[in-house]
C-alpha cells in the first residue's frame, strides 16, 4: 500500500505583467523549474504545476493536487501576485504548505539596475525579484482560512539552508505518508502491570493513519512447525553473516532461533507488516514458550529490514522507531540503564532486538541462561550505537487525549559499557546527564524510546507540525 511521497510545486505570478513586461514570464517559468529540478534530488514525486497567475488557473492547480493526493505543497513565490490565485490553488488539498520566498541572487546589482535607462525595462527587472512582497498577504489569507503554512526565505542561488530545509520538510512528508500506509503487527499482551506503555490504538490511527493487525502467538507456533531444514540452513547462514556469534552459543540454540526467524518473515509477509509491537509471558504451553524465548535474533533481522520490532508489546515506541527507520537513521529500542556521574553520561540499552544498520562494530550473540524479568532463556544479542550525534524520540500520550513527540539529541560515546548481553550505549547530552533525566522525565514519557543516528529534531519538528501534534525538545 505505501507509494512514494507526492510533492506539489507551483509558482505564482501575476497575467498583467506578461504583455507589459517581455521574458518575465519565461524567466520565472525557468525558475520554478530549477526548484523542480533540485527537488528531484531528493527521491520525491514531484508534481510540477508550473506557474499559476490567474485565479482560473488556480482553481485547476487545486483540482490537480486533490486528485494527485500530494502530501506536501510548495508554493513559490516568484514575484507580486494576488492571494485570489493562491487560496484556491491549496483548499481541497487539505495539506501543509511551504511558502518559498526565493530571491534570484543575494542583492541586485543597483548600479546595473539604474544605467538601464527605460523604466518599463527596470521594473521588470525588480518585478523578477520582488518575491518577499506577497508573502504578507499570503500569510494573511492562509491565516484567516485556517491553513498550516510554513515559511523558507533566502536564495534560489548558493543558499545551503533553503535546500537543507526543502529536503526536511520532504523527509517530513515521506514520514507522515509511510505511518499512513503502514501495518502494524501487535502480538501477544502487555507486559503485566507495565501501565506507561498501555495506549489508545485508536488514537494512534487517528493521529498517524495505517492499519493495526492483531496476530497470534499461536500462529506463529503454528508457523513454526511447518518450517523446512533448508530454510534453517540458509537463516543460520544470514545470522552467521550477520553476527558475531560468540563460541558460547551452542548449535541448538542457534537453530531455535533460526527456525524461529523463518516463522517471523513468513508472518510478516502474510500480514504485509510494515512493524511489530510483542510481548508473551509464555507459560503454560511449551510451543508457545518455545518459540517467543527464541524471537530475539529474528527480531532483530527484521528490524534491519525496515520492519522495527518492540519488546514488551511497546506500540508507542514502535511507531517511535517506525519513524526513525523511515529516516534512514535506524530506531533502537532502549530505555534507561544506569548513570555515571563521573564520565557525566546516561547509560541506555534493552534487552530483545536491536538495529543492526546503526550497530557500533559486528553485534554478538550471547546465550543467557535468564531473560530477567521474563520468562525462559535463549540467544540474545550485545551493540552499542554507532558512535556520534544522535536522536532519542519518544511518541507520548498526554493524558488530556493527544500525542506529542519528545525528542532529544545527545551523542552516542565511546567507553566501558555492560556486557551482559542487551543493547548498551552511553549517551552525553549537552545539558548533562543530571539534567537530560530530569527534563526528560517532566514531560511524562513511557520508559522506553527510540534512538536513531544523527540530529533529526528539525525533521520531527516539521513531522510533528504536518501531523498536528507538539514536538517537546529537551535539548
Amino acid at each position: 500500500m505505501q507509494q512514494n511521497v507526492k510533492i506539489g510545486l507551483f509558482g505564482i505570478g501575476l497575467q498583467a505583467y506578461w504583455e507589459q513586461f517581455p521574458g518575465l514570464e519565461e524567466r520565472l517559468k525557468g525558475y520554478v523549474g530549477q526548484v523542480a529540478g533540485k527537488m528531484q534530488q531528493f527521491s520525491a514525486e514531484i508534481v510540477n504545476l508550473g506557474l499559476v497567475d490567474t485565479p482560473a488557473a488556480a482553481f485547476e492547480a487545486g483540482d490537480r493536487f486533490k486528485v494527485e493526493d500530494v502530501d506536501l505543497i510548495f508554493l513559490y513565490v516568484t514575484t507580486y501576485a494576488l492571494s485570489s490565485t493562491v487560496l484556491p490553488a491549496v483548499r481541497k488539498a487539505k495539506v501543509p504548505v511551504v511558502i518559498l520566498n526565493l530571491t534570484p541572487l543575494k542583492s541586485i546589482d543597483y548600479a546595473s539596475f539604474n544605467n538601464l535607462n527605460d523604466r518599463t525595462t527596470m521594473t521588470g527587472e525588480w518585478l523578477a525579484h520582488c518575491s518577499a512582497c506577497p508573502v504578507p498577504e499570503i500569510a494573511n489569507v492562509f491565516k484567516r482560512s485556517g491553513i498550516p503554512f510554513y515559511q523558507i526565505t533566502g536564495m534560489l542561488e548558493n543558499d545551503p539552508h533553503v535546500w537543507a530545509e526543502v529536503e526536511e520538510w520532504i523527509d517530513a512528508a515521506r514520514v507522515k505518508r509511510t505511518m499512513y500506509y503502514n501495518r502494524l503487527g501487535v502480538m501477544g499482551n502487555y507486559y503485566n502491570g507495565m501501565l506507561d506503555i498501555y495506549t489508545d490504538l485508536t488514537l494512534q490511527c487517528a493521529v498517524f493513519g495505517g492499519h493495526i493487525e492483531i496476530v497470534e502467538v499461536d500462529e506463529l507456533s503454528g508457523i513454526r512447525e511447518a518450517v523446512t531444514d533448508g530454510q534453517i540452513a540458509e537463516k543460520l547462514e544470514e545470522i552467521n553473516n550477520r553476527f558475531d556469534v560468540q563460541p558460547d552459543c551452542s548449535a541448538e540454540e542457534l537453530e531455535r532461533a533460526a527456525k524461529t526467524a523463518v516463522a517471523l518473515d513468513v508472518m510478516v509477509a502474510k500480514y504485509q507488516l510494515g512493524s511489530l509491537a510483542y510481548y508473551h509471558r509464555g507459560a503454560g504451553n511449551p510451543a508457545n514458550a518455545n518459540t517467543m524465548s527464541s524471537v530475539i535474533l529474528g527480531n532483530s533481522l527484521l528490524t534491519g529490514h525496515n520492519v522495527p520490532v518492540a519488546g514488551e508489546y511497546e506500540i508507542k515506541n514502535v511507531q517511535a522507531m517506525k519513524i526513525i527507520d523511515t529516516l534512514g537513521a535506524g530506531g533502537s529500542f532502549t530505555e534507561y540503564y544506569a548513570m555515571d556521574y563521573e564520565d557525566d553520561v546516561v547509560l541506555m540499552g534493552h534487552d530483545g532486538p536491536c538495529h543492526p544498520r546503526i550497530a557500533e562494530g559486528k553485534i554478538k550473540v550471547k546465550p543467557l541462561l535468564v531473560y530477567h524479568g521474563k520468562i525462559g532463556n535463549g540467544l540474545s544479542v550485545e551493540m552499542s550505537v554507532l558512535h556520534g550525534p544522535v536522536t532519542l524520540l519518544s511518541v507520548v500520550e498526554t493524558g488530556k487525549g493527544s500525542l506529542c513527540f519528545l525528542v532529544a539529541e545527545g551523542e552516542s560515546v565511546p567507553g566501558p559499557i555492560l556486557e551482559i548481553g542487551n543493547t548498551n550505549s552511553r549517551y552525553k547530552f549537552s545539558i548533562g546527564a543530571r539534567n537530560f533525566v530530569e527534563n526528560w522525565n517532566q514531560h511524562g514519557p513511557a520508559h522506553h524510546c527510540a534512538i536513531g543516528k544523527g540530529n533529526l529534531a528539525s525533521r520531527i519538528k516539521k513531522l510533528g507540525s504536518m501531523l498536528g501534534i507538539e514536538t517537546i525538545q529537551v535539548c
